[in-house]
């Protein structure tokens, strides 16, 4: 006699919690996110589908593999794991859980999701992150980001959270632990290419005031990188050389 698993039909699809890492494209267009685990070498959409990290040709989730979409069902045990060293730097996900799934003890192994919100830690300073800079790793083809406030952005590469949203779509809200929410919006604010250190584009309209001031700490951060630069190049004088 073969077991078969309960089969579950809910009028919504159920709630999950993981970590992840944000990521971003090398040619600075698309943004996304990357495991922590079984599978963190192929970065994903807000909304994606599973595939056999295995190279099995069954659909994920197979009942005798490990393969598919992994998620918690309780937050506070999703944001535990962030307590490990090499996990500080990710973010909490909450997400949806789409098509066919499995349900555990602790959580869900299913064949799609749909990242719905992202929660950014502060900055390594201690204050609440305005942006996600590039960490200083990442995958083929990817930049892992890294929460930063506009203090310690200096001149790295780096998104506003409103920027990031932009570029990954789909409604995906980026919210600042214990900050405000920075909103996606068609037309959001972000740096040229995701990439840039000049420059903002357009901000989008109906942001609140908790959401500019993020903005424009970013910016004034940045001119203050390029004052300092400025600086030191009026230092070595014309021809590049230092002045006796």
């Amino acid at each position: 006699m073969r077991l078969r698993l309960p089969a579950e039909r809910p009028a919504e699809p159920p709630t999950g919690y993981k970590i992840a890492h944000p990521v971003l494209s090398q040619d600075g267009t698309r943004a996304g996110f990357t495991g922590v685990s079984l599978g963190g070498a192929l970065p994903y959409g807000v909304v994606a589908e599973a595939a056999c990290v295995y190279g099995r040709r069954h659909r994920p989730p197979a009942r005798l593999c490990a393969c598919g979409f992994h998620c918690l069902h309780d937050r506070a045990a999703a944001e535990a794991l962030m307590c490990a060293t090499d996990h500080r730097g990710a973010v909490l996900l909450e997400i949806s859980v789409l098509g066919a799934y499995i349900r555990f003890e602790r959580g869900f192994r299913s064949a799609r999701q749909r990242v719905r919100t992202a929660t950014v830690g502060p900055c390594a300073c201690g204050a609440p992150a305005s942006a996600l800079a590039d960490a200083g790793w990442g995958r083929p083809g990817w930049r892992a980001l890294a929460a930063v406030c506009g203090g310690c952005v200096r001149g790295r590469p780096a998104l506003t959270l409103v920027g990031f949203a932009r570029l990954a779509g789909d409604g995906l809200r980026v919210v600042a632990s214990g900050g405000a929410p920075g909103p996606w919006a068609p037309g959001g604010s972000g740096l040229p290419q995701g990439l840039g250190v000049a420059g903002v584009a357009d901000v989008p309209e109906g942001l609140g005031v908790p959401e500019l001031v993020a903005e424009a700490a970013l910016l004034q951060a940045r001119l203050d990188w390029f004052q300092t630069q400025l600086a030191r190049l009026g230092e070595r004088g014309p021809g590049g050389g230092g002045q006796g």
